[in-house]
């Protein structure tokens, strides 16, 4: 049996003295509309304040037909890069009367589509979904119910609208960085080939070995996933094949330039390691005892008009997709 005291609005208008029906005026800022003493509003605040009491949330949703919230599905808070994105749409939320409930996938649709449902049960009025399938059924079948906008990532063939970072450009301007810096040999570590950031950071890459008229060998894409420990199995497995490391190794994201990185820490391999390259950026990579360059996803602006994006669907508007730029944090 729980002890916790639950009060409930009879509650508060026992305590004051008052009638439910004046409680109820007052709590929901309708007191002056219905001409209500000063007295008795102070005297309803009063003891509402005492016990730290706030009308139902969801009975006032029903109501106004709005819940005053929003919605954000991402894999993993522990992706500095997710995380950096949840924080800046919070703030930038908040700013806009707007409560933002925040769920995770882990990467996997069966327990993405559960959250999608939960928030939906919630009754939020917007969602924006960072979407680990590349199924677009498996988020058209929620547009009938809630206005819904892709971030960080996109669906192809599906017209839910989306704002991601023009990842292509920045990759091959930091792969191009160490072809003209004379490097003969850069690898690629990706995460699942089917995502849409997968995709177009593969297309960088091999957009900037074209310009140098390199040729792809065999042995230099790899793609996985984007978790920690893939990075570690990766550069293992590509250590143990060449007895060496690579020359330049580019890793599609933070998390897989982590486990390479736990790897070298390891095995001592700081005085052999490659040149490094990395999608995302990160300040303790200023720490590193050798440099990483990164292209560096600007989470403010993506935050800024994925929200955009979902206010305007929800005010009955279109809203068009949009590519943000990458900068480029040289060390070297």
């Amino acid at each position: 049996m729980s002890s916790f005291e639950r009060l409930t609005i009879d509650d508060i208008a026992r305590l004051a003295n008052v009638s439910r029906t004046t409680a109820s005026m007052v709590l929901n800022g309708h007191a002056e509309r219905y001409r209500i003493a000063k007295a008795t509003v102070e005297r309803v605040l009063a003891v509402a304040a005492e016990h730290h009491f706030s009308p139902s949330q969801s009975a006032r949703s029903l109501r106004s037909k709005r819940s005053g919230t929003l919605g954000l599905v991402v894999p993993e808070l522990t992706n500095f890069a997710h995380a950096s994105l949840a924080q800046a749409l919070e703030t930038q939320s908040r700013a806009a009367g707007y409560q933002l409930l925040i769920v995770t996938s882990d990467d996997e649709p069966e327990r993405e589509t559960a959250a999608i449902a939960h928030l939906v049960a919630r009754q939020v009025e917007g969602l924006i979904v960072v979407p680990c399938s590349s199924d677009a059924s498996h988020y058209t079948q929620w547009t009938k119910r809630v206005p819904l906008v892709f971030v960080d990532r996109r669906v192809d063939d599906c017209e839910i609208p989306f704002v991601v970072t023009d990842a292509a450009v920045s990759v091959t301007e930091l792969v191009g960085d160490a072809l003209t810096a004379g490097m003969e040999e850069v690898v690629y570590f990706g995460g699942q080939s089917e995502l849409s950031p997968s995709r177009d950071r593969l297309a960088g890459y091999r957009a900037a070995l074209a310009a140098a008229n390199k040729t792809e060998h065999t042995d230099w894409v790899f793609q996985r996933d984007y978790r920690r420990h893939s990075g570690q199995v990766l550069i293992e497995a590509w250590q143990r094949e060449h007895g060496r490391y690579p020359q330049a190794l580019f890793t599609g994201s933070i998390t897989l330039l982590e486990g390479v990185l736990a790897h070298l820490i390891a095995t001592d391999s700081f005085a052999h390691a490659p040149r490094l390259m990395t999608f995302d950026d990160h300040p303790l990579l200023d720490c590193l005892p050798l440099p990483v360059n990164a292209a560096n996803q600007n989470s403010t602006r993506l935050a800024t008009q994925s929200l955009a994006s979902v206010l305007a669907l929800i005010a009955g508007e279109k809203a068009a997709s949009a590519w943000v730029p990458a900068s480029l944090h040289r060390r070297r």
